[in-house]
């Protein structure tokens, strides 16, 4: 629906929450599952402000929105069957202010009310990396798996490879296609809000692929999947955190040993290695630097705890 189709008509809330979303698919291209996310809520906070009023909610209603009635809906999603922590509270209310943002800019409906509701206190968390060690032994872990075919195996190092080399999501490690590869030495990363960065390709990754590639048993087109499954569809998100979960078993690692831990350690390696947090935010691809700041709290806190551990006076 276009922009002036909007303000000309008569819309309902149900309307302007799927133009927003509309918006954030279009415009913003967000993930599908982010736009999953963010729909839910918007729904849940619409059908809130309906129960509480006793009437279906034009765009008109919501502008006029009370702080009162945010407030509500977020006791609400605080108590019940499945509450809500107080860092998945924050993130609604992030999102019940992104969809008033966009009424405010698109459809001329401000809602002056919300700037008076606060939201809860989130205590920051640390990323939670592997070691050195334990990111080797996770990385050599899939030759050793009986259940896998040579190729299989090949292809779990290669995608573990490089989420620990280059720091990258699995998302993008998986949107990598027959084109992308050899792996040239820098790739062209597409990442969250489309934003594309160029992360340099060690050689340990370049030979972990190129030992993927020549093992695999499929076709493909240069517009195809990189990674395939067993059946020779593209792999999957799932498959990748199924494995690690499996290895990680087999080797004793904890529970936070997960791929985005992976992409953690690279970030938190090459800290610990000199180097500086604007390079480490550009290799992440970071929006903003205060998100990459979190990993020198996880240099401090390991610091601190090897003082703690060896100083006689500790």
């Amino acid at each position: 629906m276009a922009r002036a189709e909007l303000k000309g008509a008569r819309l309902t809330a149900s309307d302007a929450l799927s133009a927003w979303i509309e918006h954030l698919a279009h415009e913003r291209r967000l993930s599908p599952r982010t736009l999953e996310a963010y729909g839910h809520i918007g729904r849940l906070y619409l059908a809130f402000l309906e129960r509480h009023r006793g009437e279906a909610l034009s765009l008109a209603d919501l502008g006029a929105i009370t702080a009162a009635e945010v407030r509500a809906h977020m006791a609400e999603r605080r108590s019940g069957d499945n509450p809500l922590g107080a860092r998945s509270l924050s993130q609604s209310l992030s999102a019940i202010r992104g969809f008033h943002a966009f009424l405010d800019r698109r459809l001329d409906t401000p809602a002056p009310q919300l700037a008076l509701v606060r939201g809860p206190r989130v205590k920051p968390s640390l990323p939670r990396p592997v070691t050195e060690d334990q990111a080797r032994g996770l990385l050599a872990e899939p030759d050793a798996d009986p259940d896998a075919d040579p190729w299989e195996a090949a292809r779990d190092r290669a995608v573990l490879t490089l989420l620990y080399g280059c720091g990258l999501r699995i998302s993008e490690a998986l949107s990598l296609t027959r084109a992308d590869a050899p792996i040239p030495d820098a790739l062209r990363i597409v990442g969250k809000g489309s934003k594309t960065r160029l992360v340099p390709v060690l050689p340990a990754v370049r030979a972990a692929v190129d030992a993927y590639l020549a093992l695999q048993p499929f076709p493909l087109q240069p517009s195809d999947a990189l990674f395939r499954a067993r059946r020779g569809g593209p792999l999957s998100p799932r498959h990748v955190q199924a494995s690690v979960q499996r290895l990680r078993g087999r080797l004793g690692l904890p529970e936070r040993t997960t791929p985005h831990a992976l992409r953690h350690s690279f970030a938190t390696h090459l800290l610990d290695a000199g180097a500086d947090l604007r390079s480490i935010q550009e290799l992440l691809g970071h929006a903003s630097l205060s998100t990459t700041q979190k990993y020198t709290g996880v240099d401090a806190e390991r610091l601190l705890g090897a003082y703690a551990a060896a100083h006689p006076r500790a």
